[in-house]
């Protein structure tokens, strides 16, 4: 069994999505937003994440973490503070000893949906139905969180098995 934590950052909205790979399906535990005040510090919003991400890492005990990659668009100060909440759900996994994956929204919404340019209602629709949920996962942010868990989920074995793959071979000889 594998539990896996996704995370879709943000300052004022990081969503999150626990699930579990019990004999080759997958399991949503848990899922949904930890939602800061905008009148709060910033110091303080990124300690209230920090704290309800440690906690569901005591909670749930993942394998691993998955974010969703840091993604330029035009608005550096948005940037900036996804990249704030990113380090600090970082540091609540490290403090852990639990490592943490890094995946592209194309390659989240490749691995869900089959096509890196799906619309957050397809997201939402194929998470829903890849972990038999009964309703749609709301909000956005944890359907998204969900969906980098359920990424990492299905590529984390086909990563490792690359791993072991290449440890058996000689120095300098690499696979295409």
């Amino acid at each position: 069994m594998v539990i896996v934590l996704g995370i879709d950052p943000g300052l004022a909205n990081t969503g999150y999505g626990v699930v579990q790979r019990r004999s080759g399906r997958l399991v949503a535990l848990d899922g949904g937003c930890v939602a800061t005040r905008p009148e709060a510090t910033p110091e303080r919003r990124l300690s209230m994440i920090h704290t309800a991400v440690a906690d569901l890492i005591l909670r749930h005990e993942p394998d691993a973490v998955a974010l969703e990659a840091l993604y330029f668009g035009q608005n550096v100060q948005s940037a900036l503070a996804v990249g704030q909440a990113r380090g600090v759900v970082m540091l609540a996994a490290g403090q852990r000893g639990i490592g943490c994956h890094d995946y592209t929204p194309q390659q989240v919404k490749g691995a869900v949906c089959g096509s890196g340019r799906a619309e957050k209602d397809q997201v939402q629709r194929m998470v829903q139905t890849l972990l038999g949920l009964a309703e749609l996962p709301r909000p956005d942010h944890a359907a998204d969180a969900l969906a980098v868990a359920i990424c990492h989920a299905n590529h984390a074995p086909l990563s490792a098995a690359k791993l072991r793959a290449s440890r058996g071979r000689p120095e300098g000889v690499r696979t295409a």
